[in-house]
């Protein structure tokens, strides 16, 4: 198995400065606590430069670099972070693991897809790059290998590592590099003398049992590349949730939309990877000091285009009046679907299209779910049974009136199962054209006042308060069916132009032998 790891030098240190810019090139260190003093586990290279390093405490660094901001270290956030870029990851690698708090272990089976292995390393660093992070990708046998050759090998270097290379590539790297896996056999190996791995690569293997046990033994394992470690991927969490905590409290919405666009960013970049689309989504405001503003964000169609959640959501923040000012944003998926993708027409604008995703997305959004619907066409003969209100998704691109041979009008997104009796019916408008069938049906047919001549045929009828003459009828077109059911039906349909209402579609009960009204085509 090919291991890819990522290298991500000091990535709480990138994650705090990325999210807050005035920190960019001003001494920051990020602390924890170890024995009841608070000392620095990673320091920005300005920091560095004034002499503040990993164990000193932060009194220290503060007379050393003046000016110093000091920030508390949070492992799970950055564990949460790390999580995060591996789910944008999972776009150009199956599985990712992280690997402390300053890389991630990618499988690198998937490299054919981004035209080989070194193709897979520049595309990883790419999407680092895009989330704001600097790294170094490195491909190698196994995790030991990757990760000490990213670590330490030299910059620029080759980022492939071939099978029987790993010795080689490994025998030049410092004797601090074993630190990180074996810290007791790499102490007790400096005290020999020892500088290098290929020092200890060369050392008898007997020798370094006797002296050092099982712990030495492995240590030398890991300087000739045969590292036995198993690459074993993380869990997804079921929930995608982004959030930012602002430099200062904003009262305006051009900081709320550049921290909003790091967080669409990132969030569909997660989907992504995951082949998913957004269908919605819940905004939070984190007012200060204290105080939380929530906004849905409905999606009229799937996506995970950043631009459109943007656009959207700038929507949502431009007529809305808050009492304090904005101290961080939370932005989280409450439902997704699989995202197929869409194959447009060679006619087709994707800026129109996205612009009208936007309006039909601002509608729902302002007006609720329920405002913006559709009809979609059913497995059923009977009209007002042919068809039900449901949510609004532009039309699919399909040959046909109908699409799909005539079963669906509208795509709808979500799985939906169909009874074994509805598969045995047959689809709708079967040898008819959509023309034939109203735009506007009637939930339940109305009865007509209805005048019929000595044969039978429809003279006129009294609509809108007033009796109307029929001055032309087309027809009859027998629906008959669902004779096992209790309501069975059995009807003659027309359709007449009403003197002053215009055509209509109306029809003869073969039960009780009247005039009903279905629908009307205007």
């Amino acid at each position: 198995m090919r291991i890819v790891y990522l290298h991500l030098p000091r990535f709480p240190l990138q994650r705090r400065i990325w999210e807050t810019p005035s920190l960019h090139a001003a001494p920051v260190v990020l602390w924890e606590e170890a024995r009841g003093q608070k000392r620095v586990a990673f320091a920005s290279a300005a920091a560095a430069r004034a002499g503040c390093a990993p164990g000193l405490t932060v009194t220290a660094a503060a007379a050393l670099a003046p000016g110093l901001q000091a920030f508390p270290l949070d492992p799970k956030a950055e564990e949460v972070a790390l999580g995060s870029l591996g789910e944008a990851l999972l776009a150009v690698a199956p599985g990712f693991q992280r690997a402390g708090l300053e890389g991630l272990w990618l499988d690198g089976s998937a490299a054919a897809l981004s035209g080989g292995e070194r193709g897979l390393c520049a595309r990883a660093e790419e999407i680092a790059r895009g989330h704001g992070y600097r790294g170094r990708a490195v491909v190698a046998p196994d995790l030991f290998t990757a990760r000490a050759v990213a670590r330490h090998g030299p910059p620029g270097g080759e980022p492939v590592v071939a099978r029987q290379e790993s010795a080689a590539r490994l025998q030049g790297l410092p004797l601090r590099v074993l630190a990180e896996e074996a810290p007791h056999a790499a102490q007790a190996l400096g005290t020999l003398g020892l500088s290098t791995l290929g020092e200890v690569a060369a050392l008898p293997p007997g020798a370094v049992v006797a002296r050092l046990g099982a712990e030495g033994l492995r240590a030398q394992r890991l300087c000739r590349g045969e590292d036995g470690a198993l690459f074993v991927p993380a869990e997804l969490p079921e929930v995608l949730e982004e959030a930012l905590s602002l430099d200062w409290p904003a009262d305006s919405t051009e900081p709320l939309l550049f921290g909003l666009k790091t967080l669409f960013d990132r969030l569909c970049a997660r989907l992504s990877g995951r082949g998913k689309a957004a269908v919605r989504l819940q905004l939070w405001l984190a007012l200060d000091p204290r105080g939380e503003k929530g906004l849905p964000l409905l999606l009229a169609r799937p996506s995970a285009q950043p631009r459109l959640l943007l656009d959207l959501a700038k929507h949502r923040l431009a007529d809305l009046t808050l009492e304090s000012p904005v101290g961080g944003l939370r932005v989280k998926v409450e439902e997704s679907c699989e995202d197929r993708g869409r194959q447009m027409a060679l006619g087709d604008s994707r800026r129109q299209d996205e612009a009208l995703e936007v309006v039909l997305s601002r509608l729902q959004s302002a007006l609720g779910e329920e405002a913006l619907f559709s009809g979609e066409v059913l497995r059923s003969h009977r009209p007002e049974s042919a068809y039900r209100r449901g949510a609004f998704h532009p039309p699919r691109l399909s040959a046909g009136e109908l699409g799909d041979s005539g079963a669906r009008l509208f795509h709808d997104h979500r799985p939906r199962k169909v009874a074994a009796e509805d598969a045995e019916r047959p689809e709708p408008g079967v040898g008819l054209s959509a023309a034939d069938r109203p735009p506007r049906l009637f939930t339940k047919p109305c009865s007509l006042d209805a005048e019929v001549g000595a044969s039978g045929e429809l003279r006129a009828a009294r609509l809108l308060g007033k009796r109307r003459r029929a001055t032309a009828v087309a027809g009859p077109e027998r629906l008959c069916g669902e004779w096992w059911e209790r309501e069975a039906y059995r009807r003659d349909y027309y359709r007449v132009h009403f003197e002053g209402v215009g055509p209509v579609w109306v029809f003869r009960d073969a039960e009780d032998g009247r005039f009903y009204l279905q629908g009307m085509f205007d």
